[in-house]
């Protein structure tokens, strides 16, 4: 009996690398990465290729156009690829019978919560790519309501551009940096992410009962500034920057950010059982990976 298939899509982001990092410790399963070169996500007949070879028994999309402030004046590209996207391959998978788990984010909400958002708190974005992958989620939701959507914020992983990498950079270059101090989330390795999602779907391959549709929140545990990540990053690194506080209107960006990106995380623990590491502990592992 041949092994079930996963299609990663967007395999050359950092949730996609770290799938393929994943890939060798689930022996069990048959893993197809695609990225934009073989597979857009927004190229219907692209899709229907690649899934008709294949047969997929799961998809992971992990594909999307995550150019916060370029969204801003690239509006079509980004619904193209993260409502467009998200549409044809939720459609594709209903036709193919293909377990779907789509990422999303939490720029769907507008940062004014005084409490962790759940699951069913009003949606409300504050940029075009909040409001691009908001409408993902619902034409996911609309062609194929047994997805599974997964929310998470502040992603950093090894791989890829992100702000773990972009402060460590940068902390080598210079003597002292600014980051802003008065926005507040919970960072996500990507790494755990990746491997909260293979728990579902190996879960599920022991029964489809365990394959539980509907949105979740994953981030790593903890409530920190972005200012309190990179003071972080200065002490697991060794690093003599001096890192300096500064409000979010001293850094301007052509998108608006959130000020509070905290997800509440219980629904996905207690459902699929999936362990969150605390985020320090996840940036550790990221940093001892990169200083190799």
């Amino acid at each position: 009996m041949s092994q079930p298939v996963i299609v990663v899509t967007g395999a050359n982001g950092q949730v996609g690398q770290e799938l393929r990092a994943l890939a060798a410790s689930y022996p069990t399963f048959e893993f197809v990465f695609t990225s934009h070169d073989n597979m857009p996500v927004n190229d219907e007949a692209a899709v229907q290729k690649v899934f008709a070879a294949h047969q997929p028994v799961y998809c992971i999309n992990c594909a999307a156009y995550t150019a916060v402030d370029k969204a801003e004046s690239e509006q079509d590209i980004a619904y193209q690829v993260n409502a467009e996207g998200a549409r044809i391959l939720a459609a594709a998978c209903k036709t193919f019978n293909t377990r779907f788990i789509h990422i999303s984010t939490d720029y769907v909400f507008n940062g004014q919560s005084p409490a962790p958002y759940t699951e069913d708190a009003p949606t409300d974005p504050v940029n075009l790519y909040g409001a691009s992958k908001l409408k993902g989620e619902q034409l996911c939701l609309q062609h194929n309501p047994e997805a599974i959507i997964i929310r998470t914020a502040w992603v950093y992983s090894s791989f890829g551009k992100n702000f773990v990498k972009t402060m460590v950079k940068l902390m080598h270059d210079r003597t002292a940096i600014n980051v802003v101090s008065d926005q507040v989330g919970a960072p996500t390795y990507a790494a755990d992410l990746a491997e909260c999602m293979m728990q579902i779907i190996a879960n599920c391959q022991l029964s489809t009962a365990n394959w539980l549709p509907g949105i979740y929140h994953y981030s790593n545990q903890g409530r920190i500034s972005w200012y309190e990540f990179a003071v972080a990053i200065k002490e697991l690194t060794g690093s003599a920057c001096m890192v300096n506080p500064i409000p979010s209107e001293q850094y301007p960006t052509p998108a608006k950010r959130p000020a509070f990106s905290i997800l509440d995380t219980n629904k996905i623990q207690k459902t699929f059982h999936c362990t969150i590491p605390d985020w320090k502990d996840s940036l550790q592992q990221c940093i001892k990976l990169l200083s190799y």
